[in-house]
This record gives structure tokens, C-alpha cells and sequence, in this order.
């Protein structure tokens, strides 16, 4: 039977450590990982927490990353904990440091933008970022070294920063189809039978 990779283990390369099944080392209960989604890090894979910043508990946001994934080195995630007013006469955040500042915020709250959520088949390059709020579509593209501040249209391919879409990777039918297929949610013996589809472009097939 076809089944492909242990989806439990952490290192699912041979004698290379560098590339790990994210989830099974995320630590944090507000950082949600689908199967088999990786990170790949030129220096160490317990790299990536420390690159999910202004993560704080008192805030309560959460990352959401779907199945099936691709985070390269380096890639930030920058949460709500790092948001400051900005409407206000001052951006300085005055009431965190006390010594009479600590009532500056009374009746007021910092701004939050949400959770940070991540599709399934999403491919994240090299150093880029992706900023608090955001929601990337199922297989979609972020270049590398790109700011992502808005929202992923599924299957799109974005670049730059901030980050703007280059184009579509299909037809808005094609894409249509492969939401509606949803193939990151097979069993993984069909997926493991399909492979060759995957790897290909012909969505009728699916």
C-alpha cells in the first residue's frame, strides 16, 4: 500500500536535518500545522517559533498553516503583539512601561487584526513576510523577500513589498475545479495513487 512519508516524524529526509514535518515541532498552542507541511531552514528548524514575532500570550492570535505547505528559510511572521495606535497623537505605546504611563490606555486597546492564516499547498519562499490579519488562499505563491500586508487570492503568485499579485497560476475555472477537488484533504492512500496527477497539469484528470 501506498502511503507516502510518515506524517508523525520529524526528519522525513534521510540523514538530513535542515527539513522537518512542521508540526511536529511546534511547541506553541497558538501555532496550528496541518500534515506534512514543511519547514526548511539553513541553520535549524526550532528557528521557526523565533521567527513568529510579537507572539504574545496576553493576545491571544493564532498562525493557521494548512497541509501540505512550503516555508523556506527565514520567513517571518509578524503577529498583533507588534500593532501600535495609529490614529492617535502618538504611536508610543506609553502604558507598558508604567511609573505613572500605566493608566495611558485606559478605555483604549492596541489595534488587532486577526489571525494569520495560511491555505493548504501554499508555497512561502526565502525571507519573506507575512504581516498580522493576513489570509493566503489555498495554492498560492509568495516570491521570496516579499511583504505580504493583504489578503491571497487562492492560487495566486504575489511578489514584492508589499507584496502585489504577478498573476494567476490557472484559469478561474481551473481554479474553481481544484477548490472544489480539495485534494489536500484525500486520503493520503489516494493522494499517494495520484501523485503523478499532482505533479502534472491536467486538472481534469483529478
Amino acid at each position: 500500500m501506498l502511503t507516502g512519508p510518515d506524517k508523525n516524524t520529524i526528519y522525513p529526509l534521510s540523514n538530513y536535518n535542515r527539513l522537518c514535518f512542521l508540526k511536529n515541532i511546534i511547541r506553541n498552542p497558538n501555532i496550528i500545522v496541518g500534515d506534512y507541511t514543511y519547514y526548511d531552514d539553513m541553520e535549524n528548524v526550532q528557528n521557526f517559533e523565533r521567527n513568529v514575532r510579537y507572539h504574545f500570550d496576553f493576545v491571544g492570535d493564532k498562525l493557521i498553516i494548512g497541509k501540505f505547505c512550503m516555508i523556506a528559510s527565514d520567513v517571518t511572521f509578524i503577529m498583533n503583539g507588534a500593532n501600535h495606535l495609529t490614529d492617535t497623537v502618538s504611536t508610543y505605546p506609553f502604558a507598558v512601561f508604567g511609573h505613572g504611563w500605566e493608566h495611558a490606555m485606559d478605555g483604549k486597546q492596541y489595534p488587532r487584526k486577526g489571525d494569520i492564516t495560511i491555505g493548504n499547498d501554499v508555497w512561502i519562499g526565502y525571507k519573506a513576510t507575512i504581516m498580522a490579519g493576513v489570509r493566503i488562499g489555498d495554492g498560492a505563491i509568495i516570491a521570496a523577500n516579499a511583504t505580504v500586508t493583504k489578503d491571497v487570492a487562492p492560487y495566486a503568485i504575489v511578489g514584492g513589498n508589499p507584496a502585489m499579485e504577478i498573476r494567476k497560476r490557472f484559469s478561474d475555472d481551473k481554479i474553481s475545479k481544484l477548490l472544489d477537488i480539495k485534494w489536500w484533504d484525500w486520503p493520503i492512500e489516494k493522494i499517494s495513487e495520484k501523485v503523478h496527477l499532482l505533479t502534472g497539469n491536467d486538472v481534469e484528470k483529478l
